[in-house]
């Protein structure tokens, strides 16, 4: 199949940063790339848990939007524009999976291993890996603190943090994708 007229106008609007192109094109593809997400996933993990599916999927929007929209200006047209989102969604998904298995997991909210131990010294390393993640909160701006805050330590819905900063929930994925991506290169300086 080839790329439709509605697909074709559609990518062009984006391409020139049509106003509400943008929001148009993941209400088109919102469902799409998360169903790459969750059958990519699925192969790998027993079940794929909400918050890991939507940072996948914002993750995949990120890589879309960056380089002012490089992948989307490197589509061709010799296939359908959705058959194009799903290789590279499913690329994007792999990589991350391979990433995240490759690392163990020690969530921002948890305090460092060593503080799951009741002594002196493993409650001093919570306090220290607390005061780390304040300084680093503290180095972004407001609305990527705020959101990390909501999401990581208040465990709040991306519809709440949505609502709460006026931001629609599709957003809260790629701004929060966006903070950690800040935080780690925080971290590494």
């Amino acid at each position: 199949m080839v790329l439709s007229d509605a697909d074709r106008q559609l990518l062009d609007r984006c391409l020139s940063g049509e106003n509400g192109a943008w929001a148009d094109f993941v209400d088109r593809y919102i469902a799409l790339l998360t169903h790459v997400v969750v059958t990519t996933a699925g192969l790998k993990l027993p079940s794929v848990p909400p918050e890991l599916r939507d940072d996948m999927v914002a993750e995949i929007l990120m890589a879309l939007v960056d380089d002012d929209f490089a992948i989307l200006r490197r589509f061709k047209g010799h296939s359908s524009l959705g058959t194009y989102l799903v290789v590279v969604a499913r690329r994007i998904a792999a990589r991350r999976l391979t990433r995240l298995s490759s690392q163990p997991h020690i969530p921002l909210t948890s305090p460092a291993p060593a503080a799951v131990e009741a002594s002196a010294d493993a409650d001093h390393q919570a306090l220290e890996s607390e005061e780390e993640v304040s300084a680093l909160l503290s180095q972004l701006p407001d609305e990527e603190a705020t959101a990390i805050r909501m999401f990581h330590l208040e465990h709040r819905s991306y519809e709440d943090i949505g609502t709460h900063m006026g931001i629609p929930q599709n957003s809260v994925g790629p701004l929060l994708s966006r903070a950690r991506q800040r935080m780690r290169k925080l971290k590494q300086d």
